[in-house]
């Protein structure tokens, strides 16, 4: 009895196994096939989709595309909401209203919703569940649920080579210099200057530089130590072997 038990879990784990890889490896071809490019835009048509741009699968809620231009080597993640428009369906004119530059990331779960213009500038990096938006409501009459009350609508402007941490706010009228980076979970509006880093909601200047004084406050950690031209991933992973000892 203990063989024909053990043969039978064997049997089912065998199963299972062959059941897994099946299941992972369909998902993996969904994902892959799903994934939206400029060669394969599938149903969305947007006014532009640069070279190299991926929308990974699933998408999050997209629409009014043809006023949404993306640039090359752009990177969507899953379930990101793309948004022209309070609604589809919209004659929005003859401008673009989204503007991804070259080579933005967009993190999982992140939402922009561009009802007026957006502009996000080139290399802006941004971690999962990002929200950026023009859109916001309005309490004019506290007679009338704020929900029917009209919203209000400011254009934002995020500068290149930003970075906005995981779970960062940008709300309606709010411009971004160059080179800024947003706190995880911080909260922004009106303008933030050139190499600036923003902290809390509503988020605050708490670090700045330039060419004269450098980082003030002064940074508490030195600045890492880049790859030297020339070494090879062969040189990288012997060095990463290496125990505290040899290195």
């Amino acid at each position: 009895m203990p063989k024909n038990r053990n043969t039978f879990s064997s049997l089912t784990a065998w199963r299972r196994e062959i059941a897994s890889r099946a299941v992972h490896g369909g998902w993996d071809w969904i994902k892959r096939t799903g994934a939206v490019t400029a060669e394969h835009p599938g149903r969305l048509r947007f006014r532009r989709i640069g070279a190299g741009t991926r929308l990974a699968f699933p998408q999050g809620t997209v629409f009014g595309e043809p006023w949404i231009e993306l640039g090359d080597h752009c990177i969507i993640g899953e379930q990101v909401t793309l948004t022209a428009g309070m609604m589809p369906g919209l004659d929005l004119g003859t401008e673009p209203i989204l503007t991804l530059g070259n080579g933005v990331v967009l993190g999982r779960g992140s939402h922009v919703i561009a009802d007026t213009t957006i502009t996000i500038g080139s290399d802006t990096y941004c971690g999962p569940n990002v929200y950026i938006t023009s859109t916001n409501h309005s309490y004019d009459d506290p007679r009338q649920p704020v929900g029917k009350q009209w919203p209000r609508m400011e254009p934002v402007e995020i500068g290149p080579g930003c970075w906005l941490g995981t779970g960062a706010v940008v709300l309606p009228g709010a411009r971004l210099g160059r080179n800024v980076v947003v706190a995880a979970g911080a909260v922004v509006r009106g303008e933030v200057p050139d190499h600036a880093v923003v902290a809390g909601a509503p988020a605050k200047i708490v670090r700045t530089w330039d060419e004269r004084d450098g980082w003030q406050p002064p940074l508490r950690t030195p600045a890492p130590v880049p790859i030297p031209d020339g070494v090879t991933p062969e040189q990288l992973l012997a060095i990463a072997e290496l125990s505290p000892e040899e290195a």
